[in-house]
Parts: C-alpha cells; sequence; structure tokens
C-alpha cells in the first residue's frame, strides 16, 4: 500500500492546535482565520486516513492517533529546522523582519517578496502598538504595519489602508445593543487606554472619563478584551481587529463620527536596504490583502 506523502505545512498546523487544544488560539498562533485552520486540519486527517481530534463538550481533545502523531512531529519537525539551518549556512539568504500589529496580515506580501528573488524570506511577527515604533527605530524589525498617529520623526513611511474604528463594550452595556453610536454617546463610558491615541476623545469626555488606567498593564489586544469584560470600561479597536476577536462577554459597536483608522508601513529612514525597499514595493502591491 502506498502511504499518502506529508503535507509539512498542515503537520505544523496539526502541531500548533495539538499543543494549545484550541483551534481559536492555534489559528492567532499561526497568523490565518480559525475557518481555513479547521479546514485544513480536516483535510490532513482526510489525507492520512485517521481521525486526530475530538471535539465535545469538554473541548478540543486529541486521539489516539493524534498523540502518536503529535510525539513523532514534533521530532520530525526538529529534523526539517535543521536540514533548513544547514542549507541556509551553505546558502546565505537575505532575511527582512517585519511587525504586523493584529488584525492586520503580511502574508501574501511575504510571499510575493520571497517569490520576487533566491534565497530571501520575510520573517513575520506580531508587534503591539506601543511598541511599533521603537522596534524599527532599534532595528529589532526592518519594516513595520503601522498605525497612526505615531511619531513620524527619523522613519519612512508609506500609507497602505483606512478602516473603520469600533467601540469595544461589556456585553450587557445598554449601547452594545444598538446598531451603531456616536462617540459623544460614550463620554459617560471610561477609556480603556490612553487617549493621546484617539484625540476626538479629549475634547468630549469629561476629565474624570478620559481615561481609566487599568488595575494591571496591557500587553495585548486580549488584555484590552479582558479589561472590557470585567466591565472596567471600553477600547477603540480597528475592524479588522474586532473582526479577528471574538468573544461572548463583550459586543462591537461601529462607531459613525471618527475617523477611520491609517495604516502605514514605517522603516528607518537612515537605514539604506534595497531589499527591505523590494519587501516594501510587494506590501503595496498586496495592500487588499492586508486585512
Amino acid at each position: 500500500m502506498t502511504l499518502p506523502d506529508l503535507d509539512i505545512r498542515k503537520l505544523r498546523y496539526f502541531v500548533a492546535v495539538a499543543e494549545d487544544l484550541n483551534f481559536g488560539r492555534a489559528a492567532r498562533r499561526l497568523h490565518i482565520a480559525q475557518p481555513v485552520l479547521s479546514r485544513q486540519i480536516r483535510s490532513f486527517e482526510t489525507e492520512l486516513g485517521v481521525q486526530l481530534f475530538v471535539r465535545n463538550s469538554r473541548g478540543t481533545q486529541l486521539t489516539a492517533a493524534g498523540n502518536q502523531l503529535l510525539i513523532d512531529a514534533k521530532r520530525l519537525l526538529d529534523e526539517i529546522s535543521a536540514v533548513q539551518l544547514r542549507l541556509r549556512a551553505a546558502m546565505p539568504t537575505t532575511t527582512i523582519t517585519v511587525g504586523v500589529l493584529p488584525g492586520l496580515r503580511a502574508t501574501a506580501a511575504a510571499a510575493a517578496f520571497e517569490a520576487a528573488g533566491p534565497h530571501r524570506q520575510a520573517v513575520v511577527r506580531q508587534v503591539g502598538l506601543l511598541e511599533q515604533v521603537e522596534v524599527v527605530r532599534n532595528g529589532e524589525f526592518d519594516v513595520v504595519y503601522a498605525r497612526e498617529p505615531f511619531d513620524h520623526d527619523g522613519l519612512g513611511t508609506a500609507p497602505l489602508l483606512s478602516e473603520p474604528l469600533d467601540a469595544v463594550l461589556p456585553a450587557d452595556d445598554p449601547l452594545a445593543a444598538e446598531p451603531s453610536v456616536r462617540l459623544a454617546e460614550l463620554r459617560t463610558h471610561k477609556l480603556l487606554f490612553d487617549p493621546q491615541v484617539l484625540p476626538e476623545w479629549k475634547s468630549l469626555a469629561p476629565p474624570e472619563q478620559r481615561w481609566a488606567p487599568p488595575r494591571s498593564a496591557i500587553r495585548s489586544v486580549e488584555d484590552k478584551l479582558e479589561h472590557v469584560a470585567a466591565r472596567e470600561g471600553f477600547v477603540v479597536l480597528p475592524r479588522s481587529a474586532t473582526a479577528y476577536y471574538r468573544r461572548p462577554d463583550i459586543r462591537v459597536v461601529p462607531i459613525e463620527d471618527i475617523d477611520p483608522s491609517q495604516v502605514s508601513l514605517i522603516w528607518n529612514a537612515a537605514v539604506d536596504n534595497p531589499v527591505r525597499d523590494e519587501f516594501i514595493e510587494a506590501a503595496l502591491a498586496c495592500r487588499d490583502d492586508t486585512i
């Protein structure tokens, strides 16, 4: 009997789900949509002819075959990584490090960049809003998909796209049932991040409502949603981020009267890097695939 060849990409998807036992978390880790990940896993099970996961009221569980594959897959992927490292050592690769904020995607741009020439790689990693500029200035990232407003000093920039902004409220908030809100309707609510990121808020909200520093540090969108769910206040997020993160104890409400979020590519203008510039060209050509 001829056994099917293993699809390494699907094997990596399997390991991510098997380690998290949660399709949503695994999809975020892989920077793909959850329905896409589910389809890939089902396709992988069909190709292998075995069931790898069982989904029931207790969540996602590995089958006996899934447990065995996880053991073997980790060993196999380690061996593949070792082969790749040896190949890279023998054939130098130019690497561009790309940062994306939650909800944004650089997958299409990275693929186009890598396909345009040999021995090049775009490494895409998620960055936070508060660090988006610093990681470019300190050289940790070559390019970042950044959101306005930010300090443009010393940066090269290229406008990429704009998208609507949404209010994220606790599920039982009276405004959560509305089809949309105006920013003034939120003035009795506390804002859970620095109002400098939302200039329109300063003139609308009374001083005591302008900013409610949360009880613990906010390092990610997930942190923001936890504070909202705890009824500590509200946050404003771009539409791509609110579509990306969903949970039953919060509600997303479009804001009618606020300027859209502007997304730009940023890089260190003092650094001459022709290969980075080629990635920027690819990213601009793939702007429709960013959200």
